[in-house]
């Protein structure tokens, strides 16, 4: 892995959705952080969220301040700041992104240069890399009875294509009881109950998050007790349900790929 010198006048903005779940945070959002701010020694990692929402929550709850896209834009500008290295932790190039890269346009002429890293699935090798880590996280689980399904946020937007995509490499690196779902779009969780049955072969179900923390998705949507969350829709279908409360950002490989794309961003200062 490649490193950097100091310099005092760039920075690297690590740009997360959020959550308000403190431990999830820490060893999610906060690794993936530590991680880019590891392998850029001497520049200054900043945080910024995208959810108003979920700033204005740790602000009211608890006195926590985190920056919008916006503030940070402007405080690092304030600061002195002259070349910014921006790195999403979004999973894919959705509305929360495409957000992102417009306050950069906006904000663009604050700053002598600005780049860019990609969000974590973009490329062919994103996928598989990705596909791989999913394989060696839950590989355990793997025994030809178990359904393996990684729970996506989900979007309305173009992008939500990722998803398909990712469970093509699935296929591709021949993981087939590895399955995508999502909850706010498709698939959703009675589109793969009924692939499941179909295919008669499996006693239990893993569930886990394709998403960088475990937050209120991974916990009330997947894991809750209410009778349509995805735990709650496999047992009511007889399987054998585990749930497994683990952000991608807890996983090294999956850290490591958004360190290389923060990297492939610092470059393109230089």
């Amino acid at each position: 892995m490649n490193t950097y010198d100091k310099s005092a006048d760039t920075a690297v903005l690590v740009v997360s959705f959020g959550t308000s779940y403190n431990d999830s945070r820490d060893i999610t959002i906060g690794a993936v952080e530590k991680a880019i701010a590891k392998a850029c020694p001497g520049y200054e990692a900043r945080r910024a969220f995208t959810s108003q929402t979920i700033i204005n929550i740790l602000r009211d709850r608890e006195g926590i301040k985190i920056d919008n896209v916006a503030g940070a834009l402007k405080r690092a500008a304030a600061d002195g700041i002259r070349n910014l290295a921006v790195q999403p932790t979004h999973i894919m190039d959705g509305f929360e992104y495409n957000e992102v890269m417009r306050q950069l346009d906006i904000h663009r002429d604050s700053f002598c240069r600005i780049a860019v890293g990609r969000p974590l699935l973009w490329g062919e090798e994103d996928f598989r890399a990705v596909a791989k880590a999913a394989a060696s996280h839950t590989g355990v689980y793997d025994d030809g009875e178990t359904a393996v399904i990684y729970i996506g946020h989900g979007t309305m937007a173009e992008s939500n294509r990722v998803y398909g995509r990712l469970q093509s490499t699935f296929a591709d690196e021949r993981l087939d009881n590895y399955y995508i779902g999502t909850v706010e779009a498709g698939p959703a969780a009675g589109d793969l109950a009924k692939i499941l049955r179909e295919r008669g072969r499996y006693r239990r179900v893993v569930l886990t998050p394709l998403m960088l923390v475990a937050g209120d998705h991974a916990n009330n949507d997947m894991a809750g007790d209410g009778k349509d969350s995805w735990k709650s829709v496999f047992m009511a279908e007889g399987y054998q349900v585990e749930c497994l409360l683990q952000g991608l950002g807890e996983l090294e490989a999956i850290r490591e790929l958004y360190v290389n794309h923060a990297l492939a961003a610092v470059e393109g200062l230089r």
